[in-house]
């Protein structure tokens, strides 16, 4: 039996961490329980790009600035990249959605540790759809890095819920988020205030929906809860469902089919993305080269054509063809991104793209 890659443990902490913040967060019981899904979720955030800088072969420790070659340690251990400086490696720009929803939570646990433990409630109602925009925002950053068998919907149930509420249950809701202490209040104001519209009106930093509640008859062939997209609907449904006050929420998730070769890449749609992720040609002859050099994959004809380096490039067998991976197109972009990486990763000297047309000659066939 093979080993399992050195990155499996970190992510199937991550995983487990997701999954008991979502239990803590759905327990009435638990008097803490927003709290306990920000701090848990933090920590599978924090894993789960970690277990990417693994897999990806990125440094994520900390270097003494003071000695050369010498690590920062914390009790014997090297100092990691806590989830703030992951999140400026993994998306560079402070107006991603997803990077704003975060940086919003790692802000508030702090707030939440240190001061707020009574808020709890309120936080939870008012952050509703930005708690539901983060785990969803894990949902997509796991499945697309790591294969859809890592997704949540294998592990998580459709919780139990109150359908709808009273007009007294719906004026006791809008009183208890109005019960905010002021300081958080502002922080909120303050921290969304610098966000661009785009970003604050984006699904991935607050996920908001509108659910309709309908009592249907028993039926052997449908299931429990059923869900309709605002897109099926027609113009007049769509008015209908407009009108309506808002009487809960609901995720919806659309639902993968298992399709073969699902966000892989082959050669030369790979190799067009790393070119336009670096400032150099990069063609299919240096896209071959890579793979030789960093031993992703076996040579044409070998015997063993399935032994490939899994996180980076996948053997299809009825094709006799293999596919790359996104994880694998960042790697080259990051490593090609200078002539030194460039050369190092292809043993070609690299040559800046051209302002005009590009050179015929670029374009090499395989």
């Amino acid at each position: 039996m093979a080993r399992p890659p050195r990155w499996q443990n970190t992510l199937d902490a991550s995983v487990k961490e997701a999954c008991l913040a979502v239990r803590l967060y759905n327990d009435a019981a638990e008097s803490r329980s927003f709290e306990g899904f920000v701090v848990h979720m933090h920590l599978a955030w924090l894993y789960l790009l970690h277990a990417q800088f693994i897999r990806d072969g990125t440094d994520y420790r900390y270097w003494d600035s003071r000695y050369k070659k010498r690590l920062l340690r914390v009790d014997g251990e090297p100092k990691r990249w806590e989830l703030e400086r992951c999140l400026r490696e993994r998306w560079p720009s402070d107006q991603e959605p997803v990077r704003a929803n975060l940086s919003l939570f790692i802000r508030l646990r702090n707030r939440l540790e240190h001061r707020h433990a009574h808020a709890d409630t309120a936080l939870m109602i008012t952050l509703a759809g930005h708690a539901h925009a983060l785990l969803l925002n894990y949902e997509d950053e796991v499945t697309n890095q790591f294969g859809d068998e890592q997704s949540l919907a294998l592990r998580l149930r459709i919780p139990l819920f109150v359908g709808t509420f009273s007009a007294q249950g719906e004026q006791a809701l809008r009183r208890l988020r109005k019960s905010l202490p002021p300081d958080l209040r502002s922080f909120l104001t303050d921290y969304e205030s610098g966000l661009d519209s785009d970003v604050s009106h984006d699904p991935r930093y607050e996920f908001r929906l509108r659910a309709t509640v309908e009592l249907a008859p028993k039926d052997p062939d449908a299931v429990a809860v059923q869900f309709t997209h605002f897109d099926d609907m027609t113009e007049e449904e769509r008015a209908a469902v407009e009108e309506m006050g808002r009487k809960g929420q609901v995720i919806v998730r659309h639902r993968r089919q298992p399709v073969s070769g699902l966000g892989r890449l082959m050669p030369k749609p790979a190799a067009a993305e790393v070119e336009a992720g670096i400032p150099y040609v990069f063609n299919l002859n240096h896209f071959a080269a890579a793979w030789r050099h960093l031993k992703v994959r076996p040579p044409g004809g070998d015997s063993n054509p399935d032994r490939t380096n899994p996180d980076f490039c996948e053997y299809d067998e009825p094709t006799r063809s293999y596919r790359y991976t996104r994880a694998y197109v960042r790697h080259l972009i990051k490593k090609c991104g200078t002539p030194e990486g460039f050369k190092a990763t292809t043993g070609m000297e690299a040559r800046l793209k051209p302002t005009s047309l590009s050179d015929p000659a670029d374009k090499v066939s395989r």
